[in-house]
């Protein structure tokens, strides 16, 4: 990396430059630097408003960028050990589909866990391919689903030889890595393309003690959520790519979908925060990862929690574990994840990340401090004296494999009818349905309903969970093949 390049930042010096102009605005947007919208000033501030501008000649313009977005990309590429990174307005969501919508079109094949975010499954719809799903394991303890084990990469290989890539997540949400570094060996021998979604992994380019990166790994693109662990502002990503893909191809793919409209606050939120971690993103993450560590001390004295961490490593399922996370598992309080997420949020005004079936998730990143540690770990004591009761009845898992039947996109745009859902057990499901966060589907258009499946969806909605994709928003009804 160069350290005197990674001191620039070309967006967002383009802006304080085009600031200081006082440039009369004729184009869009029409709220015209502010004055239009009193209200929204108010809200943002005059400042914010004012950089709120559309693409022009001394702004360069996302969809074809020659200049200062250009530069700003380079510098990206740079600071992340990539050959080429480009700027994502779409949220890590478009980086992932258009990773996806690069290595696969109708009728290809790509391996992939399936516990993967519903943009990759999403990606499937809009470009026709064939998911080889390979089942994770699973923890039997605290019920999530684990990371891509090398041997059943290596099956799914053997039995596919003609995919055309393999998908892996790395890190998870609750931060289990897989063998990343063997998954890309293994793959490139049988030729065939490695997609990390590195949503939640910015974070490991930035210190050697942290879990192997996607670009060291060589995995040929990443989707990382800049917004996440980075510092940039909500719905700001890149996508980084090594030498082995054709960058001209994944331009034309990203603008297949993303906006011709990109802003410029989100542009210069990426700009300004690459050049942050650039520069101090090993201290700051060495910071974040010792207050992790220090969360997870703490909570584990109260009893009744787990917080987990590098003791679940295995070697094999889950290779290594990324320690900034602090997921805690609950359910031996008698309270399930959201349940405790609920009570924090209520009773305490403290927001976490998600809660689930059995777990919570508390995001720690550079904008933490150890007071903000400390209260969550006197409210979660407060909680357990309070709330614990007997853990009888609780589901014991987060993720229960699927039985596919047809393809994301047949089941997406086949002929459906609406059925109760407790009437659609052995049935073909035609929508998606998932707790959101994290938005791992339960069920994914093509896969068969099972009557484990019913259970814990209702399951999941009873105990608070935020349910999404089904046309009927209140679950009562299931859209099923006819």
């Amino acid at each position: 990396m160069n350290l005197d390049a990674q001191k620039s930042a070309p967006v967002y010096e383009a802006l304080e430059r085009f600031r200081k102009q006082r440039v009369v605005p004729f184009d869009v947007p029409g709220h015209k630097r502010g004055r239009g919208n009193p209200e929204l000033v108010k809200l943002l501030g005059e400042q914010c408003v004012s950089l709120d501008v559309n693409s022009m000649k001394p702004l360069d313009n996302l969809c074809h960028p020659v200049s200062v977005i250009y530069e700003a990309e380079k510098l990206a590429a740079d600071a992340f050990g990539a050959a080429n990174a480009y700027f994502m307005v779409g949220g890590t969501t478009s980086s992932v589909q258009s990773m996806v919508l690069t290595a696969c079109k109708a009728g290809d094949k790509i391996i992939l866990p399936r516990n993967v975010h519903r943009s990759v499954i999403n990606a499937l719809v809009l470009c026709g391919a064939e998911p080889v799903y390979v089942n994770p394991d699973m923890d039997s303890h605290i019920g999530i689903a684990l990371g891509m084990e090398l041997s059943q990469v290596e099956r799914a290989i053997l039995a596919h030889p003609e995919a055309k890539a393999i998908f892996v997540n790395n890190p998870t949400y609750y931060g289990i890595c897989s063998d990343l570094l063997s998954i890309v060996r293994l793959a490139h021998e049988h030729h065939m393309l490695v997609l990390v979604d590195e949503a939640h992994g910015t974070h490991l380019y930035f210190h050697e003690k942290l879990p192997v990166s996607a670009m060291e790994a060589g995995a040929d693109m990443a989707a990382v959520s800049m917004h996440k662990s980075g510092g940039s502002l909500t719905q700001s990503s890149l996508l980084l790519l090594n030498h082995s893909v054709n960058t001209r191809y994944v331009e034309q793919i990203i603008n297949l979908t993303q906006t011709t409209s990109a802003s410029y606050l989100l542009l210069s939120s990426l700009d300004i925060s690459r050049r942050n971690l650039a520069l101090r993103g090993h201290e700051s993450f060495e910071k974040v990862a010792n207050m992790a560590e220090y969360a997870r001390e703490e909570i584990n004295s109260i009893g009744g929690y787990y917080a987990y961490g590098k003791d679940l490593v295995n070697g094999g399922s889950i290779f290594d574990y990324d320690v900034t996370k602090l997921s805690v598992y609950t359910r031996d309080i008698g309270l399930t994840g959201i349940e405790v997420y609920d009570l924090l949020r209520d009773e305490y005004d403290i927001q976490i990340e998600f809660g689930d079936i059995g777990n919570i998730l508390a995001y720690i990143s550079i904008g933490d401090r150890i007071q903000d540690i400390e209260r969550l770990v006197g409210a979660l004591e407060d909680i357990k004296r309070l709330y614990c009761h007997n853990i009888s009845g609780l589901h014991s898992a987060e993720y229960i494999p699927p039985i596919v039947a047809t393809t994301p996109q047949k089941a997406f745009y086949a002929e459906k009818e609406r059925i109760p859902i407790q009437e659609t057990a052995g049935r073909i499901c035609g929508e998606f349905v998932m707790c959101y966060p994290p938005g791992i589907p339960i069920l994914a258009p093509g896969e068969k309903i099972t009557k484990e499946i019913i259970e814990y969806t209702l399951y999941s909605k009873e105990k608070g969970c935020s349910m999404q994709g089904p046309e009927d928003s209140s679950l009562a009804y299931l859209n099923v093949l006819k």
